[in-house]
């Protein structure tokens, strides 16, 4: 009842799994990944042992398809399953139950997979590799279009609910690259993809201090402008622009204006200025200070 793709970028190693289905919360069940190791998607009927287990047995050294042989056989319930999975080499398996409702299939290529099932029509898993092979951008955006084409075939019968996107990286890890889950909305494509645009945001903006700690200023205000684009409604993100803009940029004249349509809707914002300026949390000693007594003084 679902349509995913499981992926492993042959550039960079990252490993991803993207989900769209139509119930609650896909990104509790479908997708399974770790940095270094593997990724699974567990569909139709979804088994979480197959997320869970895939990658302890990946993790110890099986290849894929031996993971997903293991534990297709110890399985009473197999044709009922739809999984896909892809190891840290890029070897790939692939199981479609043969109990799987229709319209159910798979397809794949070089490191990643495609599958759905109950579907509107039987073209939508071709389309959906096809669109990931074309697509540009990193496997985030790849795996996204690829779900794009799956709904432009007419994507899943019933309709859609809920997706999921997680990127791990080429690096023994547990931690995610990216984790992003839309649970329930009448447009999940769409959040899922409003949901990136913020996550590169805030990524963004993690990133700006360490471009300045390493003298490449106009990187790090190339950054600043690269956050307001992607997140023009995030007000704190705007806050923290600013900050870095006054503070290690040395631009206090395009701070100001950042400030103070924040201050003006929301005058909270000015007492958590003078909060910050306390505890000089932000940016170099005395930037938050500063910029509180300069915005004070225009305002009494």
């Amino acid at each position: 009842m679902t349509y995913s793709i499981v992926a492993r970028d042959p550039i960079t190693h990252e490993l991803g799994v993207a989900v769209q289905t139509c119930n609650l919360a896909v990104g509790t069940w479908v997708p399974w990944a770790e940095g270094g190791v593997g990724a699974v998607a567990t569909q139709s009927m979804a088994e979480r042992s197959y997320g869970t287990l895939g990658l302890d047995l990946m993790r110890g050294g099986m290849a894929a398809p031996e993971a997903l042989a293991a534990l297709l056989a110890v399985d009473e319930q197999r044709d009922l399953r739809q999984i896909a999975m892809v190891d840290g080499e890029g070897r790939l398996a692939q199981h479609n139950g043969l109990r799987c409702l229709p319209e159910a299939g798979m397809a794949g290529g070089e490191g990643f997979s495609t599958q759905a099932n109950m579907m509107v029509r039987d073209t939508v898993w071709g389309a959906m590799a096809e669109a990931y092979e074309q697509a540009p951008g990193d496997i985030a955006e790849r795996m996204l279009a690829a779900l794009d084409a799956a709904e432009g075939e007419g994507g899943d019968i019933r309709g859609q609910q809920t997706a999921a996107l997680l990127v791990v990286g080429p690096e023994r890890s547990p931690i995610p690259l990216i984790d992003l889950r839309v649970d329930h909305h009448p447009q999940p494509l769409w959040e899922l993809r409003r949901l990136l645009r913020l996550h590169r945001a805030y990524d963004g903006e993690y990133a700006i201090t360490d471009l300045v700690a390493r003298g490449e200023e106009e990187k790090a205000y190339e950054l600043v402008q690269k956050v307001l684009e992607w997140a023009p409604g995030e007000d704190y993100l705007r806050y923290l622009c600013a900050i870095h803009l006054a503070g290690g940029l040395n631009r206090r004249e395009e701070a100001l204006p950042l400030l103070r349509p924040l201050i003006a809707e929301r005058p909270m914002w000015l007492e958590y200025l003078r909060r910050d300026a306390a505890a000089n949390l932000f940016g170099p000693p005395g930037t938050s200070a500063a910029l509180y007594r300069m915005l004070q003084e225009e305002t009494s």
